[in-house]
């Protein structure tokens, strides 16, 4: 038995899938598709039988049908985008595609229709500020959250003259599930300093908290979340940087163990997975590591048992196994693949080769 991969690559207008050993972490070529319009941002419905991907250069949201035996693609649905995606995933009902727009300053909500494919309008497009990275719903699926980076790396200039503005901040939203709205909590934004940038973040699977990456400062910060209320409160940042490390800090996605014991943020720069233990009463993060990697580690991902975890490399086009040590949570490397360029995301799934 194996596992599916599949890894976006913008440059290539392609999604690689390869086969993944879940005994050994091997990896082995098993095909593509074409996709125009530089495909991106990746995610999976709940139950893992549609793909959905952003492209970024077309600005279409698409949906795939997962074939059960092959882990082939099937396109099903597409749906016009008012601005270029980033970041994409679906509610816990698997009923509605989110979306964030940092270039255009919005987030979305679409519908999926009950054969898993897009294509009705959006049942929200909310206009934030430009620097919109992550756009989630919570494990109760009753709120989200969408960070944003003032100035951050995804080149300002591209933006219109009216848009320069932004601010960092996270926002809270509430989130109907019958209607697919937003409506704004209270509060609306947690502030944030001038140069942390809040970019991705992971949810623990027991406890209500909330890692973030905050891609300027270099670091990780812990929320707490209030779950009558949805609302966040930080509680511990630490910097994914080993100390006196003065180069440039660029923090990119953030993945937490299934289990809740260990996280992992990617550090452009300094271009290594940085390692945390999550202490297993208070959710609290000690710094435990740091694995070198590809220049430029975009994208990462871990595999369903939370054995092993593999990373791209956005200026090589290479893909890096790694064994994950399930006591210290630290990276034996295995092996490297070219996959391709620009590679945006990676996404794995138990579905059986």
């Amino acid at each position: 038995m194996a596992y599916q991969m599949y890894v976006s690559l913008q440059g290539d207008n392609r999604i690689v899938r390869f086969l993944m050993n879940p005994e050994t972490g091997s990896l082995e070529p098993n095909g593509a598709v074409e996709i125009s319009g530089g495909p991106g941002p990746l995610t999976f419905d709940p139950d893992r039988t549609t793909l959905y991907a952003g492209r970024r250069d077309a600005f279409i949201l698409s949906s795939y049908a997962i074939d059960q035996k092959t882990g082939d693609l099937t396109p099903t649905g597409d749906v016009e985008l008012g601005g270029e995606p980033c970041y994409l995933s679906t509610d816990y009902t698997g009923r509605y595609v989110l979306s964030a727009y940092y270039q255009a300053g919005y987030c979305a909500v679409h519908p999926i229709d009950a054969n898993g494919a897009v294509g009705a309008a959006a049942t929200e497009w909310l206009e934030t500020g430009s620097g919109a990275h992550c756009f989630m719903t919570d494990p109760s699926n009753r709120y989200a959250f969408l960070p944003h980076i003032a100035n951050g790396s995804g080149g300002i200039a591209r933006l219109p003259v009216d848009r320069q503005e932004a601010v960092n901040a996270i926002y809270q939203y509430r989130f109907d599930v019958a209607t697919g709205r937003l409506t704004a909590n209270d509060p609306l934004v947690v502030p944030q300093g001038e140069e942390v940038g809040p970019r991705h973040y992971r949810f623990h699977p027991r406890m209500d908290l909330m890692y973030m990456s905050n891609e300027q400062d270099g670091s990780v910060t812990v929320y707490s979340m209030d779950s009558s209320y949805g609302t966040l409160t930080p509680v511990q940042t630490i910097s994914t940087l080993p100390e006196g490390y003065a180069e440039r800090k660029l923090c990119s996605q953030i993945q937490i163990h299934p289990e809740g014991t260990q996280l992992y943020v990617g550090n452009r720069g300094h271009n290594t997975i940085a390692s945390f233990a999550i202490d297993r009463t208070t959710g609290m993060l000690t710094a435990t590591g740091w694995t070198d990697v590809d220049p430029v580690p975009r994208a990462f991902s871990l595999d369903p048992t939370g054995n092993f975890l593999y990373v791209t490399g956005l200026d090589t086009g290479n893909i890096i196994g790694f064994r994950v040590d399930r006591q210290s949570g630290g990276l034996t490397r295995l092996e490297t693949h070219a996959v391709g360029s620009l590679p945006m995301w990676v996404l794995i799934t138990d579905l059986p080769g």
